[in-house]
């Protein structure tokens, strides 16, 4: 069995903004706590859409890492790397494209759907429609496990399982496969042999996802078995050979429900923003500016908070007291729509204060952020490394 592994990437977009850290940045340092985690500047994804501005790349990067950092990813806990700097992504993208089938690309469901929406730019590209197979190859690269997705997520995840799968079938086959893994299930003990024979039989002839399950576990409870022969077997549990790409599964993450200044979800494109570091007068001048209920033309009208944009941010920053205050003062026009405001206000500059603090450090040793980076790039190609290493072979391509 490989090692439990997360990886997740951003494109560089510049800025961050709290929506990003409501939606992903949270859970990548709550993830860091329980697992190896990579995450990576996705720079190459950022080039199928933006071939034509590669300007903007190189900046944006460095302002999102600075971003993550300041957020609490910990670069003692996590790997933290740009995706161009490790070319194992390309080489795996470019062999796994030799056999991976043109109608799986054009069924991705996103693949269409981004066409129209980005209709005033030219996707008839290759780079476009091969996003999700590069995608794909920065997972299995590094035989990642888990990959925090949201639900909309999930057929590119898909995407990828299959990828690994036609992968293996097609080239997990080493010269004596069968002889060798029937070796290895010798070394079960002839009780427990007995058992995973019975349980590959009825997966094998019917489908039985459960018997897969408890093969697996007596292969992993198993103490005197080398790497090489799990593999072997896990490989001869499911028929598909040695293990040579590892199928991820999703950490399902739920969705952001960090609304923006106009009560839409908060997006660039909607021009709705608050950044991670914002100043504190922007981020003070932005929310008093807020619209409110329009009911409440004077300070003498009752409102409805259900109808502000601004009670969707108090259920984020305010505790049920506030909430409480907020709903009885709104209804009776017993406090005005900036009294409503301040405690928002108050919420979002506690919660942006320590991430001032820690991109500050980094602000003024820029520095510190390349080493980072630089430390990052290199344990991942090592990773990365390992898996091509076994990759080649597979394909033929081990020349001596």
């Amino acid at each position: 069995m490989y090692a439990e592994r997360v990886l997740s990437g951003m494109r560089p977009t510049g800025s961050l903004h709290l929506g990003h850290y409501h939606g992903v940045l949270k859970n990548w340092v709550k993830l860091q706590n329980d697992y190896p985690c990579l995450f990576f500047v996705a720079d190459w994804h950022a080039l199928t859409t933006s071939y034509d501005q590669p300007d903007i790349i190189e900046k944006a990067a460095w302002d999102m890492v600075i971003d993550w950092l300041a957020a609490g990813v910990d670069p003692n806990q996590a790997t933290i790397f740009i995706q161009s700097r490790v070319p194992e992504h390309a080489e795996l993208h470019l062999l796994m494209s030799m056999m991976t089938p043109l109608g799986w690309l054009e069924r991705v469901p996103t693949y269409k759907d981004q066409i129209e929406k980005l209709s005033h730019k030219d996707l008839t590209t290759y780079g476009f429609l091969g996003y999700p197979l590069l995608m794909s190859a920065d997972i299995l690269v590094y035989r990642a496990n888990r990959v925090p997705v949201g639900e909309d997520q999930i057929p590119h995840l898909e995407f990828s399982r299959e990828i690994a799968r036609r992968f293996n079938h097609l080239y997990g086959r080493e010269p004596g496969f069968e002889e060798k893994a029937l070796e290895a299930v010798k070394k079960l003990g002839g009780k427990v042999g007995k058992r995973f024979n019975e349980l590959r039989t009825r997966f094998q002839q019917d489908g039985d996802a459960a018997a897969v399950e408890e093969g697996k576990r007596l292969v992993n409870e198993a103490q005197s078995l080398s790497l090489v022969d799990r593999e072997r077997l896990l490989g001869h549990l499911e028929g598909t050979g040695k293990m040579i790409l590892v199928e991820p599964d999703a950490l399902l993450t739920e969705a952001s429900r960090m609304p923006g200044l106009d009560g839409q979800k908060m997006s660039k494109s909607y021009g709705n923003t608050i950044t991670l570091r914002e100043d504190e007068a922007s981020v003070t001048q932005k929310v008093k500016r807020m619209p409110t209920d329009p009911a409440r033309v004077r300070r003498t009208d009752a409102g409805n908070p259900d109808k502000c944009p601004v009670w969707q941010l108090h259920q984020v920053y305010s505790d049920g007291a506030t909430k409480e205050w907020v709903r009885q003062g709104c209804t009776s026009a017993g406090i005005g729509c900036i009294e409503c405001k301040q405690p928002v206000i108050d919420g979002i500059l506690k919660e942006q204060a320590p991430m001032r603090e820690r991109a500050q450090v980094y602000l003024d040793n820029p520095a510190l952020v390349r080493e980072i980076v630089n430390d990052g790039c290199a344990k991942a190609r090592r990773l990365a490394q390992e898996t091509m290493t076994d990759v080649r072979a597979a394909m033929g391509l081990n020349y001596a």
